[in-house]
């Protein structure tokens, strides 16, 4: 069925462009006249907007201003400070008279336990939004799944807005290095962790007093990296997508190996042995003043280093490689990756019919061609100019400190799009990042770790709040131990039974039947 919708969209969608002329959809999507405005009337939406410390919401920003011009409506923006949406919102659900119409999120589960308790389901007025049914008809079942089915909440509805166009951008990992470095001591870059060790070698004797090999936090250092040794593999919950099942990385023969690893690394020195705990100040310096060469984190780090070191240093460069393999049988040159969209918007259950209606007619408008144009790159002259229109190509108008425009206009932020033009996305990006884009993207592996978004129902929340926490602390309590040798990997069988004693299958029964409902 959704390919059939989607087949009579495109040939509607052919003909009005064969009765269009010479007018391109670009150049419509430009045309705001508002001949066809969702919202003719007018119509007030209380917009709920939390507000980051490193980006703070303003309500003059433009593309505030283009949302109102394209759809109709007027926006009373509600700007929250991020840390206390989370006790605010309680209070206005509890008074559906003080709910914002629209609430914009940083992730799903920030409003995972108000779904159907003050936060509508955009399923419950489908009627009233042609343009997001055409565009879920219009995904294959792989685009469907990595799009949509992270929104599902546990009762099998949509209430958070699944959104496309900016894959790939913002959280994706990668394998760093010092490029210059490697270059300066015709080193090569290696491809498999046996040559990770040796390069290490090579570089702790010329750079004595470093730790060529370096990331921060548990998370990174085994589950970032974990695919490496074993394809899906992380420390805690994880699930394998080529067996269909969930799994407690800790408990499999896998940690042994990454374990040993990481012991023969610290015990020559040749990662901190506080690497787990690294604060990020400490890992900067050990960056930015050549005492770490060999570092995967965020693919962001790439322009955050390199903007810093290069002002002193014009040599200084660190730049994305392929991910090498520790296991030639189990692992893979692809990591965990983290670009899943987590930006989106809910309808407050306002117990308001029409308001609620309206609420949905504005995200409907949301994924119309020329909303997307809008929220992605505004308006030419005023926030973007072309640098070749035939090719598409364009970039943002910036002021005398090359602002980015995500803090000069509002782009590409909580509650300011849904669906974005993935060019604009791009277009933050450095010339270096870009280079390195091939890399990092075909370095990550095809899905996200489920356990990121799956929504629990009641029964299997109760499982997750009594076992989850004090399973996966002591976890990481022992994996650290084992790494620094404050325990020997002779205990490794025991501590594995004691997780098994804590519930770590009762976790995984949890997160299997939750799952179930929406794969």
């Amino acid at each position: 069925m959704r390919k059939f919708i989607a087949f009579l969209l495109a040939s509607v969608m052919i003909l009005a462009l064969c009765a269009c002329g010479k007018n391109t959809e670009m150049d419509k999507a430009a045309d705001h006249s508002g001949a066809d405005k969702t919202f003719t009337e007018k119509t007030v939406l209380k917009y709920l907007v939390p507000s980051h410390a490193s980006w703070p919401v303003r309500e003059d920003w433009k593309v505030f201003e283009y949302m109102q011009e394209g759809s109709g409506a007027t926006l009373d923006i509600m700007v929250v400070p991020m840390g206390d949406v989370a006790t605010k919102l309680p209070l206005m659900i509890s008074d559906p008279k003080e709910m914002p119409d629209l609430l914009a999120g940083d992730n799903n589960k920030s409003y995972n336990q108000y779904w159907g308790e003050g936060i509508a389901a955009l399923d419950d007025f489908a009627e009233y939004m042609p343009n997001y049914n055409a565009w879920l008809d219009s995904l294959s079942d792989d685009e469907y799944y990595v799009a949509v089915t992270n929104r599902k909440a546990a009762d099998g509805k949509i209430y958070y807005t699944p959104g496309t166009g900016r894959e790939g951008r913002t959280r994706m990992r990668a394998w760093l290095y010092r490029e210059d470095i490697f270059k300066k001591h015709n080193l090569k870059v290696p491809e498999t962790f046996d040559e990770l060790y040796k390069v290490c070698k090579k570089l702790k004797t010329i750079y004595p007093d470093s730790y060529p090999f370096s990331t921060r936090s548990i998370s990174y250092l085994f589950d970032i990296l974990g695919s490496s040794f074993d394809k899906w593999w992380e420390h805690g919950l994880y699930y394998d997508f080529d067996d269909g099942e969930w799994r407690w990385g800790a408990t499999e023969d896998t940690a042994k190996e990454v374990l040993e690893f990481y012991k023969r690394m610290v015990k020559e020195g040749l990662m901190p042995a506080d690497a787990i705990s690294l604060e990020v100040t400490k890992w900067n310096e050990y960056v930015l003043t050549d005492r770490t060469f060999i570092m995967p984190h965020l693919q962001l780090y790439i322009d955050y280093f390199n903007s810093r070191a290069q002002e002193n240093n014009p040599e200084f460069k660190i730049v994305a490689m392929k991910p090498p393999v520790a296991n030639e049988d189990t692992g893979v040159p692809l990591m965990d990756r983290g670009d899943i969209e987590q930006i989106g918007t809910v309808i407050g259950d306002t117990g308001d019919q029409e308001r609620m209606i309206n609420a949905a007619k504005f995200i409907d408008w949301m994924y119309t061609d020329e909303a997307v144009e809008l929220v992605s790159w505004g308006k030419e002259g005023e926030t973007f100019e072309w640098v070749d229109k035939e090719k598409g190509e364009r970039r943002y108008i910036t002021n005398e400190n090359n602002d980015q425009a995500n803090t000069m206009y509002g782009f590409q932020l909580y509650g300011t799009f849904i669906k974005l033009d993935p060019t604009a996305a791009k277009a933050l990006q450095s010339e270096t990042t870009l280079e390195c884009e091939d890399i990092v993207i075909d370095s990550a592996l095809p899905y996200h770790n489920p356990g990121m978004w799956v929504a629990l129902n009641e029964e299997e929340q109760a499982v997750i709040d009594e076992k989850y926490t004090a399973v996966l602390n002591y976890t990481e309590e022992m994996m650290t131990k084992f790494m620094l040798d404050q325990e020997p990997m002779s205990k490794y069988d025991s501590f594995v039974k004691e997780l098994k004693k804590m519930g770590v299958d009762e976790i995984l029964e949890a997160y299997t039947s939750a799952y179930d409902r929406v794969k």
